[in-house]
């Protein structure tokens, strides 16, 4: 295999898109769309699992975490990408009226957060940090990216992803993950390009 020198990016580096899930003052749930999230131990010896979650721009979801200091991370499957392609392409700050489509929104059971039912796997996430990020190589009209750091509070999930009996290529079939990793496009974990960027959600 013959490498060269690439320009630095994450392309190739695919990760999981999440929908974060927060309530509006009014008790309107309020979803995003966001890529940039890893996980890791908080405290040493302490067994809690965090995660790393950057969001770039400021945005209402933003503002809503900052606000209550939590909110909810829901995994997104092939089913729920027109939704989620929609909340990414969609600015809440302008289009008031966003949140007119919704998924079937239930709520967390340890955190005041909006969860996702359609969404195989949702976590409950107590910011314990915030650390503003310098802005981006894209230019200078890029925002300060946000990094927060949560604890996990609570998860549930699709009781048939905890079958230890499947293969867990089997239980990854089940999820159904998406991931965007190059060009704008959205695909699966299995090889297949879903959709280009904007394009799932017009089938809403």
């Amino acid at each position: 295999m013959a490498k060269i020198k690439g320009e630095i990016s994450n392309d190739f580096c695919p990760q999981a898109l999440y929908l974060y899930g927060n309530y509006e003052e009014n008790g309107t749930p309020h979803f995003g769309l966001f890529c940039w999230y890893g996980w890791c131990w908080l405290g040493e010896g302490s067994g809690k699992l965090g995660v790393m979650a950057c969001i770039g721009e400021e945005k209402r979801t933003k503002d809503l975490i900052r606000r209550t200091g939590m909110f909810s991370a829901n995994l997104v499957n092939e089913p729920l990408l027109p939704l989620a392609d929609y909340y990414g392409c969609v600015s809440g700050r302008d289009v008031p009226d966003k949140m007119k489509r919704l998924p079937t929104v239930e709520r967390g059971q340890a955190l005041d957060v909006p969860t996702i039912a359609e969404s195989p796997v949702s976590l409950e996430l107590k910011v314990v940090k915030e650390e503003a990020l310098s802005k981006g190589r894209l230019g200078p009209e890029c925002s300060e990216s946000t990094l927060f750091l949560c604890e996990v509070v609570n998860v549930t999930i699709d009781e048939r992803l905890t079958d230890k009996s499947l293969p867990v290529i089997e239980r990854m079939k089940l999820s159904q993950p998406v991931s965007s990793m190059a060009e704008e496009a959205y695909v699966n974990f299995f090889g297949q390009e879903l959709a280009k960027w904007g394009e799932p959600m017009k089938s809403l």
